[in-house]
């Protein structure tokens, strides 16, 4: 039996999670869900957008699954998401960005996974007015070696482990010489200890223009919190948008997996929602838990259901009647079809 903190998160959020909840089930896995509030929900029942209840659930079970969550205007949270990072120091925010059969994009065979640093960089939060007027604001972008080591370590770890054959890592030491110079000193430091890996070094803007142009030419990136934030939504364009891709932060012992799309609060409640992003992020957490076979069955259950078009939402098929509950059932149909 696992256990997991499940925050359903607003606007679509519960609907998808609920899919998503019913599909894991499905798949026989013995999860114990240990149900939290964040963001706009929990402000709106508990006066803050990230309760201690939340936070003790998280510190017990130490996996969370997540829904959506809307940035509550005017409280002292910047981002629920960037508090959970840096509370739990979850440093490696995963990616996955490749093409599903079935759904026709500009590129074929688009496979690639952003690994991105997700504690420090221009998202520290070291901001602050030079002013008493207010009219220049400084951002300070850190960057430090050690945490610049164990991201681009986890990349090629992740290489090896997942038979990758090459990583690159996106910089802008031409210009930042200092901050991202660190960086890119640190990969090239990293990167011959793992011989069996090919390495790779593009500065950051080129490296946007040839993902639109060839983006075959890249497998596993590395990068730190900002660029990769850029990085992984233009990958997420290639292969159909962001209601396609899951997405990962790990730490040293606890992790939390996510659709990586907004609130959408103007189809809450319409059975729209596609959730397809949030089921393969728990495709990813079942993996992490060790449950490796129910994650490969629910992953060949969404692309069989995918490829058939029938009971997928309208952003998949236009022509679609099937909401986002038939969906969910097309899906554990098929996984208990081929159990």
């Amino acid at each position: 039996m696992h256990n997991v903190t499940l925050i359903k998160g607003d606007g679509i959020g519960p609907s998808i999670m609920d899919e998503a909840v019913k599909v894991i089930d499905a798949s026989g896995v013995k999860i114990n869900w240990e149900e939290a509030y964040a963001g706009l929900s929990a402000f709106e029942k508990f006066g803050t957008p990230l309760p201690e209840e939340t936070l003790t659930s998280f510190d017990k079970t130490r996996v969370a699954f997540k829904g959506p969550l809307t940035t509550v205007v005017g409280t002292g949270f910047r981002s629920i998401n960037v508090a959970l990072r840096q509370q739990y120091d979850l440093y490696a925010n995963v990616r996955p960005a490749k093409n599903w059969p079935g759904i026709v994009t500009r590129y074929d065979d688009v496979d690639i996974v952003i690994v991105r640093e997700n504690t420090e960089g221009l998202y520290a939060g070291l901001e602050h007015y030079l002013t008493p007027k207010k009219d220049i604001a400084e951002s300070l972008a850190v960057v430090t070696r050690v945490a610049s080591e164990r991201i681009i370590d986890y990349a090629f770890k992740y290489a090896r482990d997942n038979n990758r054959k090459k990583v690159t890592v996106c910089h802008k030491a031409n210009i930042l010489k200092y901050s991202q110079g660190l960086f890119l000193e640190v990969a090239r430091e990293i990167a011959p200890k793992y011989p069996d890996i090919q390495f790779d070094e593009k500065i950051v803007d080129a490296a946007c223009m040839h993902m639109v142009m060839n983006p075959q030419q890249f497998d596993v990136v590395v990068t730190t919190n900002m660029f990769g934030d850029i990085l992984s939504d233009l990958t997420a364009g290639l292969v159909g948008g962001l209601g396609l891709i899951p997405g990962a932060n790990i730490g040293a012992d606890a992790a939390l997996f996510e659709a990586v799309h907004g609130s959408a609060p103007d189809i809450t409640g319409k059975n729209l929602a596609n959730p397809i992003a949030v089921i393969m992020a728990g495709v990813m957490m079942l993996n992490y838990l060790g449950e490796t076979k129910a994650a490969d069955r629910i992953k060949a259950a969404v692309e069989k259901v995918v490829i058939e078009g029938k009971f997928v939402t309208k952003d998949i098929n236009p022509n679609s009647t099937c909401g986002t509950v038939e969906m969910g059932d097309a899906i554990v149909a098929e996984l208990l079809a081929s159990a």
